[in-house]
């Protein structure tokens, strides 16, 4: 029977839990305030009567076996615990709701959550926060099938916030991975909005296109030349059809005018407080520019963050790079802010064959995609990182992108072998070479992958790369039996950021309607176990807080995320109701920033 670990020696020791009893839709916590006599000691809250799982047990084995010591026993889950009690930002104590009474003074908040689950704070572990923040301002093209839908969305945009001719539109969220082979051209665009320059920017970032008056401001004419690592795409004359590719994105996005600061702030703030609504603790937002940077910090220094953030700085700025050189990686005064990792970008995007393959790709002869220098990747500046004790975390989509990676670190190591110890991820991690899952376990490189990628990119994935070689993508599994750990993210805007979807991903390998049955390359699926740590735990220790946050122990900061189902019991069941899963409350640092 699993023991439980209580916080003050006075508390009793529970013999057992409760059978496993699935849980859903529970009702709205309640909050009750106390006026019994004043404990010793008393608790600032106090959330109970639900199902508790600490996730302080060892890791599972390789295969997803349980460790001995989990609260796992004849194939069933059970909780750790029904309540526990937070003061001064940490956690007081766990146990039953009858053993937290001892905590409750008439200052503290009860909260009863009817059986609702209890967890460790999620992290969504690759982010673009100004991106979700710019959803309230910019043209959201999610789920858009046509060009002439993603045409109207700009058209009822601009008439319903009767937007100014001149003024910058910037659309984002269609699928270049779908729409690889039909890239719009300029013409709709450019006869429906003729009075705004417009971009509309790919979900991945990998494709955008705009209407004329964009084209001109971004340069984007018959004698433009392609920029190093992208496209831009002509017709059958040579002229641009103002669609672009790869980094040729970059060429309208820096045409694009600045925000002001106050701009930036309210778009992080706003994008922080979306996640703090889906159930997030904390985010690790992925290239974080000069003036993004600048923006964190000021919040810090405000304490406007809602959630915890670490902010990877962008590899492609050099001048932010070397100032933070001078530096060194730092954690911020109230540790919402973490700057203390670089993100690199290596290759392109699999969809919109950007990706660096070893082998050419199935559906284009010839071509293997970019990668490197070409590509924005700046050896010299990313090393010059990593000797200064950053973690580098490095965008990786292909086999051959990967293995490049692989040996940009080995050739670092080699220099200065402390350098392995920094915790060094590997982003995306998509497509790997069957010989190359062993490498990451040599040089201790965490796999930071999106679980959404594998529902929605299977449409295309075989089509880009073959059967053989798909056997061999989204391999978290392989992954697991080579002892890699992994962290789990979103890549939003691109996919959505959903706890439930993102479970539900990777634990089945299918897409919302369930297909293919039985998952795809279902050999490849995880545990719920698994799959929560990726979120937790594990998360916790690729940001170097592995001692105080990824679960619930005396002592550790509150961050909690409450789930009104027990994700054990209800991927035991039918994982395919994950999906109807609600956040009931976040917790940071002890403090309720959200409830339903």
């Amino acid at each position: 029977m699993f023991k439980i670990q209580h916080s003050p020696a006075r508390l009793k020791l529970l013999a057992a839990v409760g059978i496993l009893l699935l849980v859903s839709c529970s009702p709205e916590p309640v909050s009750t305030p106390i006026a019994d006599t004043e404990p010793e000691l008393s608790a600032d809250l106090i959330i109970e009567n639900g199902r508790l799982y600490s996730m302080a047990w060892p890791e599972p084995s390789a295969e997803g076996v349980p460790a001995a010591s989990a609260p796992f026993s004849n194939g069933v889950w059970s909780p750790d615990a029904q309540a526990i009690a937070i003061k001064d930002g940490v956690i007081l104590a766990i146990g039953s709701t009858s053993e937290m009474s001892e905590f409750k003074g008439s200052a503290t908040e009860v909260v009863d959550v009817h059986g609702a689950s209890i967890m460790p704070g999620f992290v969504d572990t690759h982010t673009h926060i100004e991106e979700l923040g710019a959803t309230l301002d910019d043209v959201d093209l999610k789920g858009v099938q046509t060009e002439v839908e993603a045409v109207e969305r700009v058209v009822r945009h601009i008439a319903a916030n009767d937007i100014p001719a001149g003024q910058w539109i910037v659309a984002r969220g269609w699928d270049e991975g779908q729409w690889a082979d039909r890239f719009p051209s300029h013409d709709l665009l450019s006869a429906s909005v003729p009075n705004n320059p417009v971009l509309m920017d790919g979900m991945n970032g990998f494709g955008a296109w705009g209407n004329q008056l964009a084209m001109a401001a971004a340069g984007i004419t018959a004698d433009a030349q392609d920029p190093v690592g992208g496209e831009i795409i002509r017709d059958a004359n040579g002229a641009p059809t103002g669609a672009v590719r790869n980094r040729g994105v970059a060429l309208y996005r820096e045409a694009v005018p600045p925000l002001s600061m106050e701009r930036l702030e309210n778009r992080l703030v706003n994008g922080l407080r979306i996640m703090q609504d889906s159930g997030f603790t904390a985010v690790h937002h992925a290239g974080v520019n000069t003036e993004l940077m600048a923006a964190y910090e000021s919040l810090a220094s405000k304490d406007m963050l809602p959630i915890r953030v670490n902010a990877m700085i962008s590899g492609r700025d050099k001048a932010l790079m070397s100032q933070w050189i001078t530096r060194g990686p730092t954690r911020f005064a109230g540790d919402k802010l973490f700057v203390q990792s670089v993100k690199g970008y290596y290759d392109g995007s699999l969809g919109a064959r950007g990706a660096k393959l070893l082998e050419e790709y199935s559906d284009r002869p010839g071509h293997f995609g970019v990668s490197g220098e070409e590509y924005g990747f700046f050896t010299e500046e990313i090393g010059a990182m990593l000797l200064a004790g950053f973690q580098v975390n490095i965008h990786a989509i292909g086999d051959g992108g990967n293995r490049e990676v692989l040996q940009f670190f080995r050739d670092n190591f080699a220099i200065d072998p402390e350098m392995k110890a920094l915790r060094n991820r590997i982003e995306h991690a998509q497509v790997v070479h069957p010989d190359d899952f062993a490498v990451y376990d040599e040089l201790d490189v965490i796999a930071s992958v999106q679980p959404p990628f594998v529902a929605e990119d299977k449409v295309w994935t075989v089509d880009r790369i073959g059967l053989d070689r798909a056997a061999g993508a989204y391999a978290w599994r392989t992954f697991r039996r080579h002892n890699v750990p992994l962290v789990f993210g979103s890549d939003l805007m691109g996919y959505d950021w959903s706890i439930f979807y993102g479970l539900h991903s990777a634990i089945t390998r299918q897409s919302t309607d369930s297909q293919p049955p039985g998952g795809w390359f279902p050999e490849e699926k995880l545990t719920a176990e698994e799959t929560i740590r990726g979120y937790t735990v594990n998360a916790s220790y690729a940001n170097f807080t592995e001692n105080e946050t990824g679960m619930l122990k005396e002592g550790m900061w509150a961050d909690i995320t409450v789930l009104d189902q027990d994700v054990f019991a209800t991927v035991a069941q039918d994982p395919a109701h994950l999906l109807d899963g609600k956040v009931l409350m976040t917790i940071v640092g002890g403090d309720v920033v959200y409830r339903q």
